[in-house]
């Protein structure tokens, strides 16, 4: 199973028109081989529709972008762990700010995650739901000011904020990667996010939606180098 190493950057694909299908499995194709050519840690989390295609097709993390809290039954529409599992995935994304979950599921799916090795990546959307969702052990939490979300403004931009956040997740568990993210869209973000103790970033539109979004990775890349 290919697993993540840090500092990673984490790039979830969302449910936008330049990820479905074919552009999808392009844009994951990219980040192969920008993860190859610069030797750095990237995951991708395509529309949960497309992760076996493109599992099959790329040699870098695949992560969904939300599993459900349930067992295996009567749960139509739901994402199983198991399932999300067969398709090859190794983690997911867990309590988005556009998918928001009650704390205890949010308990439920890491402690089953944990109990089958795969990888979680739990979002807060402040300082105190940081603390929260360290002390329930996922693998990696990532803070994202949801009003930062897509604006273009970096969550580096508050550095107090950030700093204050890995530090008190660090308190809590040590073990669990503290990740940022919104508004992450260029090198000098990456490498702000990074020396304010971040492991790694999570980030969207500022790849899915650049113009160029092969230069756009190699650049926040090299912040990573």
């Amino acid at each position: 199973m290919i697993k993540i190493s840090y500092p990673v950057i984490i790039l979830n694909f969302k449910n936008y028109d330049q990820t479905i299908g074919n552009k999808g499995l392009y844009l994951s194709k990219i980040a192969e081989e920008v993860a190859r050519e610069l030797s750095v840690s990237i995951a991708v989390c395509p529309q949960t529709v497309d992760l076996w295609k493109i599992v099959e097709e790329v040699d870098i993390p695949v992560l969904a972008q939300h599993v459900d809290a349930n067992d295996s039954g009567s749960y139509t529409g739901n994402n199983l762990i198991q399932a999300v599992m067969e398709t090859g995935a190794i983690g997911s994304l867990v309590n988005h700010s556009e998918h928001r979950l009650k704390l205890s599921d949010i308990e439920k799916i890491v402690d089953k995650a944990n109990t089958l090795d795969f990888f979680t990546c739990v979002c807060s959307n402040n300082l105190q739901t940081s603390k929260a969702i360290a002390a329930l052990n996922p693998v990696a939490c990532a803070m994202e000011p949801p009003e930062l979300i897509g604006s273009g403004v970096s969550v580096t931009t508050q550095p107090s904020l950030v700093k204050d956040t890995i530090k008190a997740i660090s308190d809590i568990n040590s073990k669990v990667q503290p990740l940022v993210g919104a508004g992450v869209s260029t090198n000098k973000d990456v490498f702000e996010a990074l020396q304010l103790g971040a492991k790694g970033v999570l980030l969207a539109s500022g790849f899915v939606k650049a113009k160029d979004p092969k230069e756009v990775l190699i650049e926040m890349a090299k912040a990573i180098l």
